[in-house]
């Protein structure tokens, strides 16, 4: 992995990315001209759990599925509307990504590689369809897991939503996460800590608190994430790019396990603060080398670096 900051465009001239929708997003980080949806809305795949619930559903059930190139190698980007219902995955949503990453690690296995991107914007399982909904994030993670000894795996998370639940699990999985500042990544949303362990434990308000705990430039900083790019459909199409051409990565950090509990073991609860995370989960962080080998994360690009300064 080289060292490679990622510049934005000038304010003025900077297309947001978080204000696209899913089919936008996918558009945006393909090459010009070679977007192709797989079972679009015309296809009418729909739920068929919502309307037993009085919920009306939406013909692509919230995810995108779009066939292309990306710098010129075929890819497939599977992305999530946040505006049907909260971006939440059901029974249909999650078998459509589940089963175009199947897809491409069927093809990476016959020798033709294909480069996957997941544009995460969910709040987890759809609550309406959550046995089924869980049992296809599982899928989901199965085949992340699958395909990134072939080929990179990168997520996107760009959006206010942000990415919790069990597709945490699934972005924790990937091989690079490209995260904007206003991107949020955790296990439970700051509205269910709040409302299970009370507003003692964590105000939902409190939006400053929140994005210092879990947002981008924290996720970044402490390792947990790769890059940190603005909201600027350009950067993160060009950040995709580059983590495409940094190669499959090894170890990965979700096998770094032993780090982890290490790092887990020199967390004081009276203590804690965002600040101090950073230091425990990525002690490497700013430095130009790290003796760990384990760590997977020191070479991350001078951006970031930057950042968790």
């Amino acid at each position: 992995m080289t060292d490679q900051a990622i510049t934005a465009a000038p304010f003025v001239a900077r297309e947001s990315f978080i204000e696209l929708g899913a089919r936008e997003r996918a558009r945006a980080l393909l090459d010009p001209g070679t977007f192709r949806e797989l079972l679009g809305p015309f296809d009418r795949l729909t739920s068929p759990w919502l309307p037993l619930q009085g919920i009306v559903c939406q013909a692509d059930d919230g995810v995108v599925i779009a066939r292309g190139t990306i710098d010129g190698a075929p890819a497939v980007v599977a992305a999530i509307e946040s505006a049907f219902q909260g971006g939440s995955i059901g029974e249909v949503a999650g078998s459509k990504i589940a089963g175009a990453l199947e897809l491409a690690l069927r093809d990476c296995e016959n020798g033709r590689p294909v480069r996957p991107v997941i544009v995460f914007e969910t709040g987890g399982v759809r609550l309406q369809e959550a046995n089924l909904g869980l049992a296809v994030i599982a899928e989901i993670q199965s085949a992340i897991v699958s395909l990134r000894r072939h080929v990179p795996v990168v997520g996107v998370i760009a959006g206010m939503v942000g990415c919790f639940g069990g597709m945490s699990l699934a972005a924790a999985l990937c091989t690079r996460l490209v995260m904007t500042r206003q991107g949020r990544l955790g296990m439970n949303g700051p509205e269910v800590i709040e409302q299970e362990a009370g507003i003692d434990e964590l105000d939902a308000t409190d939006r400053l608190r929140i994005w210092q705990l879990i947002g981008g430039a924290q996720r970044v900083a402490s390792g947990f994430a790769d890059m940190l790019v603005e909201d600027d459909a350009s950067a993160i199409a060009t950040a995709v790019h580059v983590a495409f051409s940094q190669g499959v990565a090894s170890p990965h950090r979700s096998e770094a396990v032993q780090r982890y509990l290490d790092s887990l073991a020199r967390i004081d609860p009276a203590t804690v603060a965002p600040e101090a995370m950073r230091a425990v989960f990525r002690p490497c962080a700013q430095q130009d080398a790290c003796d760990d080998p384990a760590c997977g994360q020191h070479a991350a690009p001078q951006a970031n670096r930057e950042e968790s300064q």
